[in-house]
């Protein structure tokens, strides 16, 4: 049973008619999501399908040819560069490629949000890092370089640098890309556990569909920048949406090919 209430719930994240065109190549067409306060919503496709397209607009990094973005009440669409970096400063991200600096250490990578954004003092800061690592299990690192810890570490590393500001919201750009399965559900509870004890509403970019089953509360399903279906983990399984029952099984038979995308593909490029 879904947990959250569409008549009562705050929306706190509400894409309307979003429409991205790169030149002549329409990439999002007629976006529209409401997301919830607290919630884990996932937002999956394939390759190409345009989910870290919409991704960047809903943060503010792309502007979008038409439509609005709602973040927290404000129309980021239309927000001048200033207003952005406010609301920026509520919202965490969680970077595919951990996107850690290597010259500096792991508290110093945590520490980074603090240190640019607040005035706290050195010695609340240090505490608060201490804090952050300990929520995702790397208390006691502080002190080590990105170069001196695994591939899964550095992605809870750069978690925790998400969650510093202790934001209302954290976008995570394919967060179990590159890990293998046991590190990858540690990366899923982690994301389910943060959530439930910083009552933070998490968006999750992913097409690791064991993932997706696993952390979300509700998943839409991108294709062709289009949404082709908004549900709860066990409606989506139980779609009748022959795309939808392709992807989430993983089928090769199906309407979704593999060649027809690569000669669409091609056409772009010389047409």
């Amino acid at each position: 049973m879904n947990k959250f209430d569409a008549e009562k719930d705050e929306v706190v994240i509400e894409v309307k008619d979003l429409v991205r065109k790169f030149g002549d190549r329409v990439v999002l067409n007629g976006i529209n999501i409401k997301i919830r306060k607290g919630e884990i919503f996932v937002i999956m496709g394939g390759s190409g399908c345009g989910k870290s397209t919409l991704l960047r607009h809903i943060i503010g990094n792309l502007k979008p040819t038409s439509g609005q973005i709602f973040l927290m009440g404000k129309d980021i669409a239309s927000a001048e560069e200033a207003a952005l970096n406010e609301i920026r400063k509520k919202i965490g991200m969680s970077f595919q490629s951990s996107a850690l600096f290597d010259s500096m250490t792991v508290g110093e990578n945590v520490s980074l949000p603090l240190r640019e954004h607040t005035k706290l003092n050195k010695n609340v800061i240090e505490i608060m890092v201490k804090m952050k690592l300990e929520l995702v299990g790397l208390r006691g690192f502080e002190d080590l370089l990105p170069s001196e810890i695994s591939g899964g570490m550095k992605k809870r590393v750069g978690l925790a640098r998400a969650i510093a500001m202790d934001p209302q919201i954290v976008f995570y750009d394919e967060p179990t890309a590159g890990l293998d399965p046991i590190m990858s559900s540690v990366i899923d509870k982690l994301i389910v556990d943060l959530s439930n004890k910083l009552s933070m509403t998490s968006v999750v970019v992913t097409h690791d569909m064991k993932s997706v089953m696993a952390i979300a509360d509700r998943i839409a399903m991108l294709y062709e920048g289009r949404v082709l279906e908004i549900g709860t983990p066990d409606e989506i399984k139980n779609s009748k949406n022959p795309l939808v029952k392709q992807f989430i099984n993983g089928s090769f038979d199906g309407p979704i090919s593999f060649f027809q995308e690569k000669e669409d593909y091609l056409d772009q490029l010389t047409g």
